[in-house]
């Protein structure tokens, strides 16, 4: 295929970000003298955005006051902490850089807080991306497909020249709601085999069978 717009998503695909999240989901458990989870525990939990992790990080029966308590905890704490430890996967910012060389547009659209989302486009991927997304108000979270369309627009690129590139059953289900070709990576949060059971197509195993595909 030949694309002109390569869509990323960020958590698990093009950054490593896991354990910079479960630090952050386990200090605020700690202030509310909450139970902490474990890495694994928190690879299951992510995808849909900071809401949903602290939702799925609490113990069950969690009243919403404490809930909330937690959110705001991990947001004051991953608003500081959000770099501590992570790190573009190996290959990532080559493959970007070549995907610019050849004139091809890059967006990425995470559910992830908007305002971590531009710090860390920022910080690791600075002038590499056409367009930056993260979870705001007025627009869907991911698997809908409203801010897919909208970069669509704002690029004004068709469908058919879009690929979306992510790392979940989310965001096989985003690209099928917005109606682009996907291509999953099994060096996220979730394995080849699960992506596969939920849907998946094409599964790369590097970033520059990336290059090949669009």
């Amino acid at each position: 295929m030949s694309y002109r717009l390569a869509i990323f998503d960020m958590d698990g695909t093009i950054l490593n970000t896991l354990d910079d999240l479960a630090d952050g989901l386990n200090f605020a458990l700690r202030k509310s003298a909450l139970p902490e989870r474990s890495i694994d525990e928190v690879r299951r939990f992510v995808g849909n955005g900071i809401r949903k992790l602290i939702e799925r990080g609490v113990p069950e029966g969690t009243s919403c006051e404490m809930q909330e308590q937690v959110f705001e905890d991990f947001t004051k704490h991953y608003q500081t902490h959000c770099m501590d430890k992570t790190r573009p996967y190996d290959g990532i910012t080559d493959l970007l850089c070549a995907l610019r060389e050849r004139n091809i547009k890059t967006a990425v659209i995470s559910n992830k807080a908007d305002y971590a989302v531009q710090k860390l486009s920022e910080h690791f991927f600075e002038g590499l991306f056409d367009s930056i997304a993260g979870e705001k108000p007025g627009v869907r979270k991911k698997p809908a497909p409203d801010a897919v369309n909208l970069v669509l627009e704002q690029l004004a690129i068709n469908r058919a020249d879009a690929v979306y590139i992510g790392d979940s059953d989310v965001d096989i289900q985003t690209a099928a709601n917005a109606g682009v070709d996907c291509t999953l990576v099994s060096w996220g949060f979730r394995d080849e085999a699960f992506l596969y059971q939920h849907g998946a197509k094409m599964v790369v195993s590097a970033p520059e069978e990336i290059a090949r595909i669009v």
